[in-house]
């Protein structure tokens, strides 16, 4: 497998969220969005990039050696059925994929969320049609909790599967 690095996302990364909006690459997420929402998205990755690490982190996936940029990944923090817990999600640019990216960029991510997160859990929810980021949920060693109706974009349910991944082992209570 290639390696990865995992470079902050910053403000010279709005390219990277253009390239991402391609008809291709939003083929599962419910289609491109307008140059508007994409300048919101800009301002959320910065601002949680400038928070605590634990608050979460987006990233400019870049691969080892050669330096090109291959895609984002990032988590955030979200409740899910009660619980606090994070979130991921990931993209890699169509050129790239195919090459076990997306399963390197997870486990960096989830190594980087292991150190710094305060959360016990990190859930992935691809639609229940998207065989390759079910695939890399499964390579990158999360567990598939089951099927469930999960927003996206928000307002739209979508089948998606809720992938859990747990960063602390389960501590007994007493």
């Amino acid at each position: 497998m290639e390696s990865v690095l995992l470079t902050p996302w910053g403000a010279g990364d709005f390219w990277m969220l253009e390239r991402k909006n391609e008809a291709v690459m939003t083929r599962y997420l419910g289609g491109p969005e307008p140059a508007e929402k994409l300048h919101d998205r800009q301002r959320r990755y910065e601002a949680l990039s400038a928070r605590e690490p634990a608050a979460g982190r987006m990233f400019r996936v870049v691969l080892e050696g050669s330096g090109e940029s291959v895609g984002s990944i990032g988590f955030w923090e979200r409740e899910w059925q009660g619980e606090p817990v994070y979130e991921a999600g990931w993209g890699v640019l169509p050129e790239f994929q195919g090459r076990g990216l997306a399963v390197a960029a997870l486990t960096e991510l989830l190594a980087y969320a292991r150190i710094h997160g305060s959360r016990d859990t990190v859930h992935a929810f691809p639609g229940t049609d998207h065989a390759a980021s079910n695939a890399v949920c499964r390579r990158a060693g999360f567990e598939c909790l089951g099927e469930v109706d999960f927003e996206y974009p928000p307002g739209v349910p979508h089948p998606s599967f809720d992938w859990c991944y747990r960063l602390r082992p389960v501590t007994p209570s007493g």
